[in-house]
């Protein structure tokens, strides 16, 4: 008895205990915040049942109708289907669980259902939500190539899917769609994304869907392009239903299946797909701010980790269209058969440099890897490394050779298992004529909008184009600056490799900034093809020869040559005050061209001087390590992650604007108070220090690729206005210089930070 009465008293001096370390510490998948910024997110943004780099993203859609304000919104009241394809200019197989009272073909033109929201569950992996029309609930989740769901229909009503077949689909039109039946449990479709202004070529998706119920009937009509397929009155059961997609063929989509889902066990793909994420999500541990803090790092995180989907099967199988005709192309594939690498869709790597490019090579390298190889491989099948293809498209997105940063990043970080000489081959391709840097954004067709030839003969790009319009985005200023930067980037590489003939041109391009820099007014200016500055100048108007920026913005776009920048402005004083007054003025708008990527063109926000809602100036807090004030950095980078990159809502989060990874991959370094200005392409490269916001961080490292088991940063005495750093020890030793070199870093240790309210 006395016994008893003890150990009752020692479980409930544990039980506090326990209930304090399980709210502590969470899985990481469960801090993620899915809904952030859903109020303003469009087609690809939003995220549920998906597995990092998933073919499969799995959600509701509440409009569908473009490729921007569509897919998941927040503040709709209306589900217009599940779509099992969310990414960079694709979508495809819709489906919506109905009931009928007497016959569904009068659903075949009216399915759509409000939502109870009070009734809706998101997680990473899962979506759980309640249709009001039809008393169902709808449970949601996927592998890397197939959806699950499962219906929770009410006992005695009519159990049906119905399946949207043609029309528009967030930012395509489904055509050419078809379905039919294999067995009493077996479907088996395809539909086709046509052409759009960004995406060339069409892509066919397969698809085969599987239940665990016979159908009982099929429904459609001429009129139509739905069908609906019946399965009587529910019994109490789940219905529960497999959709396996492929780019290739009906064949590869029944094998993705076979592989990735043989069975019908819907928790224990919800838990592998959970297990997934928390490994990744898991490298990095935090502690200390505030629960609402480590919510949003963990949610960044997640962020930084899909968006880019994969397109090729199982068996290594994928779309191939780089050339006049598709093709199906076929990965290299080990001794059993497995694809070495999986072949990506990937919105641009424009701003990749100072996000995914620098968090992935650190944090994750096997992934960096396989995008390397993936563009690699369209090298191989078209002739040119892309800086954001689409459903085995070119797209041309955006502008310049924005991939040449995140190649020499990996090199110079050691991160080499991809072909060296052949990635060199492509990258200098892209620099001169008929490579990346001649195309404006989406110009497909022909090779004049980059206008590399004038930046190559007149040492920048014109504005306006001299040849005509081609393309988007033939902001010449912006052209030139971002060319010189990656030309520099190109000449580290090209030193690393020996190649000095190469590296000395390269060098040399890269101070082509210096020929658009204004005395009179101080400012990176456009030029005519006559070499006379564009009047009248306004430095604060959006988009009049910078690419999606102002020129109070893009002025700072000198990642290679800070120094060199600040001598034409005077020197690193003069520059650092005029950098800090730009930001004095930000702040006022928090930093953003307000809530949501569109409104830059509004006639206040858009003369914002730093805008953190897009990826041109998302460096300019660190700038001033290199102005001799890392102070400023430390005071300006905690501000604007306060302003931009802290809430947790469905109203604001990356301002509409989180590209794929970028903006979330931004935040996750700056709140570790890491960064790197030219994306680590100089020989061991640095990261150089910020102002963490966490009091621990611990960073796991890839012993496959780093010596180091892990990096733990120690921010002591950290606080809301212990902005600054008044001492900096790794391993022991003091910090001498702005950051860490690389080969220093991923040996692992501590990093010891002494904060302070006071800067020194």
């Amino acid at each position: 008895m006395i016994k008893n009465i003890f150990r009752l008293f020692a479980l409930l001096l544990v039980l506090p205990s326990m209930a304090f370390q399980a709210k502590k510490d969470p899985k990481p998948v469960d801090q993620v915040y899915p809904l952030l910024d859903a109020a303003n997110s469009r087609w690809f943004y939003f995220s549920a049942a998906t597995r990092p780099f998933g073919m499969v993203n799995l959600s509701p859609d509440h409009t569908i109708d473009g490729a921007w304000g569509s897919g998941y919104r927040y503040n709709e009241d209306t589900v217009k289907g599940f779509s099992h394809i969310h990414a960079w200019q694709m979508s495809g197989v819709s489906v919506m669980p109905v009931s009928f009272s007497k016959t569904p073909e009068e659903l075949l033109e009216d399915y759509y259902s409000a939502y109870d929201r009070d009734k809706e569950l998101i997680k990473p992996g899962y979506h759980k939500v309640y249709l009001n029309r039809y008393d169902i609930t709808a449970e949601l989740t996927a592998t890397h190539r197939v959806g699950l769901h499962k219906y929770n229909f009410s006992k005695g009503s009519n159990q049906a899917v119905l399946f949207h077949l043609d029309g528009v689909l967030g930012p395509s039109k489904m055509i050419d769609g078809s379905l039919k039946q294999l067995s009493p449990y077996i479907l088996e479709g395809q539909v086709t994304n046509s052409p759009t202004s960004r995406r060339p070529n069409t892509l066919t998706v397969y698809f085969q869907v599987e239940f665990d119920q016979p159908i009982e009937n099929w429904v459609d009509n001429n009129q139509s392009p739905h069908k609906i397929v019946t399965f009587g009155e529910s019994k109490g059961q789940p219905l529960q239903m497999k959709v396996a997609l492929s780019y290739t063929s009906a064949e590869n989509a029944a094998l993705n299946m076979a592989e990735e889902l043989p069975h019908w066990n819907f928790d224990k793909v919800v838990k592998e797909t959970q297990d997934t994420w928390n490994e990744l999500l898991g490298r990095i541990e935090i502690e200390g701010n505030t629960e609402t803090q480590q919510r949003r790092f963990y949610t960044d995180l997640w962020k930084a980790l899909q968006g880019r989907r994969t397109i090729n099967d199982v068996n290594g199988a994928y779309p191939d269209n780089t050339g006049d005709t598709f093709r199906i192309g076929q990965l290299p594939v080990n001794d059993q058969g497995k694809p070495l690498f999986r072949h990506f869709n990937s919105d641009s790597f424009w701003g990749a440099q100072w996000t995914i490019s620098v968090l992935w090579g650190l944090v994750y390298p096997e992934i960096a890897e396989e995008f390397a190889n993936s563009f690699l491989q369209y090298y191989k099948d078209g002739g040119l490394i892309p800086r954001g293809p689409s459903g085995g498209n070119y797209t041309y997105v955006m502008t310049g050779a924005s991939s040449t940063p995140f190649f020499v990043g990996l090199y110079q970080k050691g991160i080499r298992g991809f072909d060296v000489d052949l990635a060199y081959e492509g990258l200098r391709k892209n620099h001169l004529s008929g490579g990346m840097m001649s195309r404006s954004g989406y110009e497909h067709k022909t090779d004049k909008g980059g206008n590399v030839e004038d930046y190559i003969s007149k040492g920048y790009v014109p504005y306006p184009n001299p040849r005509g319009r081609f393309g988007g985005h033939e902001q010449g200023a912006g052209q030139t600056l971002e060319y010189s930067y990656q030309d520099w980037t190109l000449a580290q590489l090209a030193l690393a490799l020996g190649k000095k003939e190469d590296a000395e041109n390269f060098l040399a391009r890269s101070a082509n900034y210096k020929n658009l820099y204004d005395e009179q007014t101080g400012w990176i200016r456009p030029k005519d093809v006559d070499g006379n500055w564009f009047s009248p100048f306004d430095p604060y108007n959006y988009a009049k020869g910078y690419v999606e920026a102002n020129g109070a913005q893009f002025t700072w776009f000198v990642p290679h040559d800070i120094a060199g920048l600040a001598t034409l402005m005077g020197g690193k004083e003069k520059a650092a005050a005029r950098l800090n007054e730009q930001f004095e003025e930000a702040e006022k708008l928090g930093f953003t061209s307000g809530t949501s990527h569109s409104l830059e063109t509004h006639p206040e926000y858009r003369r914002i001087p730093i805008n953190y809602g897009n990826q041109p100036s998302m460096q300019t807090a660190y700038i001033f390590n290199y102005l001799d004030r890392p102070d400023l950095t430390q005071y300006w980078s905690r501000k604007v992650l306060d302003k931009a990159f802290s809430g947790l809502s469905p109203e604001s989060g990356f301002n509409g604007d989180e590209d794929q990874g970028l903006m979330g991959s931004l935040s996750v370094l700056m709140k570790l108070g890491l960064f790197q200005m030219n994306a680590g392409t100089e020989e061991n490269p640095i990261y150089e220090l910020g102002s963490p916001i966490f009091n621990k961080a611990v960073i796991h490292l890839n012993p496959k690729y780093y010596s180091g088991k892990s990096i733990t940063i120690l921010a002591e005495n950290n606080g809301p206005k212990n902005y600054f750093i008044s001492k900096k020890t790794f391993n022991g030793k003091p910090i001498k210089d702005i950051g860490i070199r690389h080969g220093d870093l991923t040996k692992g240790g501590i990093l010891k930070l002494q904060m302070s309210s006071k800067s020194k």
